[in-house]
């Protein structure tokens, strides 16, 4: 077990450069043995929801070489078996190896996947979209058995237009017979990545990026290369600390249209960030004015934002409101908030905040990812120590975070607890 310590009211200057998407990489890199020959992936972060994979992977006797920022994956002495659920449920991302394996064997077995529990996330929807592509879905306790003779294109409407099943339903797509259709596919740029991945190694697939998603079934998916787009999560996280406590703070490696619900945001409350290019520069202003969000799907705010977004709204003067419309645990936060000093009250999916409110050091524990990003953001700018627990949550999604915040000019590190005999 680790924890962070951070000691605030330090001033950010320098340059931070975004690293390879983790929501692109976790889908991108089980799409991979669709391949019949190597495929090559750049730009892959270094965080702890890959190393899962790759132990999947290894598992499944796929040959893996890692280097800086690229993995290489060759299938040629693949093994379809049971993936078991010490390591399906280290991560959510594990289900993406339902479509994959779907669609190249026809058949799959496996645990239900893990992840943080931010609330519920049924995979209801992937599984009645297998179905509509012609296999049975059997459950066995954990335990899900997806099987199908042959895999028939289908037209699929998604109820809600999820990522995870608009990704694992392209993957499963891409060697049925026919043409499929995905209506109200979810539209984020990390299922833009994935279908162009897929389409380089010869899957056809047209409309990514919209709400209707058309892929055209191929018998063969042969060698692939792809980039991993820059994480558009981290670079709203660390804007967020920019527009609190940067001096020239750069944030580098961006793709702006990516993350403009947040930076459309950041401006109406004040906040002095200026954006040119691939980059976003950041500086702290005395006075930052009480906005209120409302979650959605992309382009509108990223629920994975929220958490990082409402410390930023305990330093705006006002009431602040927010309205958390994905799920139904992603308040869980709060009250470490509180305790360090912040004046937050919920009801069921709506967090009023009612700043500005000093922040100072306690000990806290990061209950999920985005809950861990949002608690350093508070002990970057509280007075005092914080100590931040369960930190595992923190390192499985943001790549180097305690070395880039270092670099710029935080106090941060990071500890292994002693454990106790």
């Amino acid at each position: 077990m680790k924890k962070i310590i951070v000691n605030g009211s330090k001033k950010l200057k320098g340059t931070i450069r975004i690293s390879g998407a983790k929501n692109a990489a976790v889908a991108i890199i089980p799409a991979a043995i669709l391949a019949d020959e190597e495929a090559t992936i750049c730009n892959v972060p270094e965080i702890s929801d890959i190393e899962s994979l790759e132990e999947i992977l290894t598992y499944l006797n796929v040959d893996v070489k890692r280097a800086t920022e690229s993995i290489v994956i060759n299938t040629i002495n693949m093994e379809n078996k049971v993936i078991p659920t010490e390591i399906s449920n280290k991560l959510r991302a594990s289900y993406y190896f339902m479509g994959a394996l779907l669609a190249k064997y026809k058949y799959v077995e496996m645990y239900f996947p893990g992840g943080c529990k931010i609330g519920s996330r049924p995979i209801n929807l992937h599984l009645k979209g297998f179905q509509a592509l012609g296999a049975t879905v059997e459950e066995d306790g954990d335990k899900y058995i997806i099987k199908a003779e042959k895999l028939k294109g289908a037209n699929i409407y998604l109820d809600v237009a999820s990522v995870g099943a608009t990704i694992n339903l392209m993957l499963a797509a891409t060697k049925a017979e026919g043409t499929t259709t995905i209506e109200n596919a979810a539209r984020e740029p990390e299922i833009v990545n994935v279908a162009t991945f897929l389409n380089n190694m010869g899957a056809k697939i047209v409309g990514a990026g919209t709400s209707i998603i058309k892929i055209k079934g191929v018998d063969k998916l042969t060698k692939g290369f792809t980039e991993i787009i820059p994480d558009r999560i981290e670079a709203g996280t660390y804007t967020i600390m920019g527009a609190l406590l940067g001096d020239n703070l750069k944030i580098t490696n961006i793709i702006p249209e990516h993350i403009e619900a947040l930076t459309s945001k950041l401006k109406e409350a004040g906040a002095d960030i200026v954006i040119e290019d691939d980059t976003i520069i950041c500086n702290a202003v005395d006075k930052l004015n009480a906005v209120n969000i409302k979650t959605y799907y992309f382009p509108g705010f990223p629920t994975d934002l929220q958490q990082p977004f409402s410390t930023f709204l305990t330093q705006c003067s006002g009431k602040s409101k927010i309205e958390e419309t994905i799920y139904e645990n992603r308040f869980m936060h709060v009250e470490y908030l509180n305790k360090m000093g912040a004046n937050i009250t919920t009801k069921d999916r709506i967090a009023t905040i009612n700043g500005k409110t000093p922040l100072k050091g306690e000990s806290v524990t990061a209950t999920d990812l985005r809950a861990g990003a949002a608690l350093i953001i508070a002990g970057l700018i509280a007075e005092g120590e914080t100590v931040i627990k369960e930190v595992e949550h923190i390192l499985r999604g943001y790549e180097g975070i305690i070395e880039k915040l270092t670099n710029v000019g935080a106090s941060i590190k990071l500890e292994e607890i002693p454990c106790k005999n």
